[in-house]
């Protein structure tokens, strides 16, 4: 069976054979082989993307108080909007903890520092 076969039997009203169900579960199990092989493999931007990451993980090492993002693009080289996306993965990640930072004239903005090791 073609899909336009599948696709017709189910626009034309068709009681459901055993050969449109077979079908119909070949193809949910070919989407999900696609899917699988899709979530593991990183995109293009996810690897280029890992150095960067590692570098801001590198900077904000050893550092006593939270850093905003503004600074943490200046010292890696990105911009602002780069370096909040990516230290909110870092965060989703667990390597890095997200608290807010008061600063002057500007209010409450977020400060990443390297999350505390679990033992």
């Amino acid at each position: 069976m073609t899909n336009r076969e599948f696709y017709q039997a189910i626009v034309e009203g068709a009681t459901v054979t055993a050969e449109l169900a077979t079908f119909a579960a070949e193809q949910i199990t070919k989407l999900d082989k696609r899917n699988e092989k899709r979530a593991a493999t990183p995109s293009k931007t996810a690897i280029e993307n890992a150095p960067i990451k590692e570098k801001i993980v590198e900077f904000l090492t050893g550092k006593p108080d939270p850093i905003i993002a503004p600074t943490i693009a200046t010292e890696v080289g990105i911009t602002t909007q780069k370096a909040s996306a990516l230290a909110r993965q870092l965060v989703e990640e667990g390597k890095l903890v997200a608290t807010e930072v008061k600063v002057a004239k500007k209010g409450k903005l977020k400060g990443y520092a390297i999350a505390p090791v679990e033992e």
